[in-house]
């Protein structure tokens, strides 16, 4: 049983003992906490809450809604939901704050809580630690019957997030409409079986065939949008002669497509097309964490552009996009941040975006990944023993590869040419992670050998 305890939020498993997993103790215990602290902060007694479709759903709600209500909080329940429609429904209900129940891409035994300000923006490292601070002080005041908090249901804000996506300029409705697309979705039993089919019905689609799309939980692979995991999708797309597929994680934050062919368009180029058609109609900076593709700035500097790199981590590359004002952002896990709309990964407006520039661009999806530069990443891990010292070890390699051009904003970031590898500390494991890039498959894991020797190298000089 696992309970994980960080600055954007709460996850663990379901079951066990309290303090050793998401149990109900703990999920009182953390939203108490988060309440009061929102409550400090804002002086505003109101959050929006919404969840994804886990088994564990609806007990987790209950809880965090009780807890709410126990310390004078009105709260909206949106139900099932999505992250990125509770991160928009959060300043439009003018709320002080927002709780999404959700594990992302963990599979079903998972829960979380993920907690947003009252931007419906991701909280701070520095808000997380209060809020955790909270936690393990037990100072929370819950308030006298006569002020306990009100629940309302609002089921609104699935039509409202698409009518928003639909009011963007750069979506094209009616083009999307006239490419007669036939798209296959793979939901993954969460709540992109509800909102996907809903937004590609409302862009114009007719037929779509709706795979894993009953929001009951029961995960039928994997939930992360992995190409491993996108068998079942990949045959279908065959199968039906589908013009594309689409691939949404559980709590519809992370796209990734799979072309007519049956290949995977590649989640880390989910983001480089969709700023790739941004970018064509809106001249401008982008930002995606260390870890993502280059490919991404290759692009980027093509239409003129400026490209940034931002820590790993939602927060740090949103505080990235708001520094250096891009017009489009995100993860190479398949997170689109598009501030027009808001900040932050939205699944929902990368379909959207994405449908639109390869109606426009007339050919195959596969055609349209082949326009992209080809980069490959290998991810690596070195696992370590639990009193050595990372920062020394990172600090001895980068001495060792000073003349490259580098990075210490998040781990160690080592550029050779269009090359790069990008070692960084878990921040749940004594491991190092290891993403290498490289123009083919050979030389980015070459290149991720080479410095796991260099560390391998090291570590025997320590002992």
């Amino acid at each position: 049983m696992t309970l994980i305890k960080s600055i954007s939020g709460i996850r663990g498993t379901i079951g066990g003992k309290a303090g050793n997993a998401l149990t109900p103790a703990d999920i009182v215990k953390f939203t108490a906490a988060f309440g009061t602290w929102l409550i400090k902060k804002t002086g505003i007694k109101r959050v929006v809450v919404g969840r994804d479709a886990r088994i564990s759903g609806q007990m987790v709600l209950n809880l965090v809604t009780g807890t709410l209500q126990g310390l004078g909080i009105d709260v909206v329940d949106l139900g099932l939901s999505t992250t990125p429609t509770v991160e928009i429904a959060v300043p439009l209900e003018k709320a002080g704050g927002g709780i999404i129940i959700t594990a992302s891409h963990n599979p079903k035994q998972w829960n979380a809580l993920k907690l947003l300000n009252h931007n419906g923006e991701f909280i701070s490292d520095s808000d997380g630690a209060e809020v955790l601070e909270l936690a393990e002080s037990g100072e929370m005041i819950y308030a006298e019957v006569n002020q306990m908090g009100k629940v309302s249901a609002d089921d609104s804000y699935l039509q409202k997030h698409i009518d928003l996506i639909l009011a963007l300029p750069l979506v094209d409705v009616e083009v999307i409409r006239n490419a007669n697309f036939k798209i296959v979705v793979d939901a993954v039993n969460s709540t992109g079986g509800i909102f996907v089919p809903a937004l590609l019905r409302a862009l114009g689609v007719e037929i779509i065939h709706e795979l894993f799309c009953e929001p009951d939980g029961n995960f039928a692979h994997n939930p992360e949008p992995l190409p491993e995991n996108l068998t079942a999708l990949a045959r279908t797309v065959l199968s039906k002669n589908a013009d594309l597929g689409i691939a949404v994680d559980p709590d519809v934050d992370r796209l990734c497509f799979v072309c007519e062919d049956g290949n995977v368009f590649g989640e880390e180029y989910t983001l480089v097309a969709v700023a790739d058609y941004v970018l064509k109609n809106q001249k401008g900076n982008t930002v995606s964490n260390l870890s993502s593709t280059r490919a991404l700035r290759d692009v980027t500097e093509k239409a003129g552009g400026q490209y940034f790199a931002a820590a790993v981590g939602e927060v740090n590359v949103v505080n990235e996009m708001k520094a250096v004002n891009a017009v489009i952002g995100g993860e190479g896990n398949g997170g689109v941040i598009f501030p027009e709309l808001h900040y932050g990964r939205d699944a929902l407006v990368g379909i959207a975006l994405f449908l639109t520039h390869l109606a426009k661009f007339g050919r195959s999806v596969s055609v349209l990944r082949s326009t992209y530069p080809s980069y490959h990443i290998s991810k690596n891990k070195i696992t370590l023993t639990p009193e050595m010292d990372i920062d020394a070890l990172l600090d001895t390699i980068r001495q060792k590869y000073q003349k490259q051009p580098h990075s210490v904003i998040d781990g160690l970031k080592i550029e050779f040419g269009t090359e790069w590898v990008h070692l960084r500390r878990s921040n749940t494991e004594p491991i190092i992670r290891i993403y290498s890039e490289g123009n083919s498959e050979q030389i980015a894991n070459s290149l991720a050998n080479k410095i796991i020797a260099d560390i391998k190298e090291v570590l025997q000089e320590q002992a």
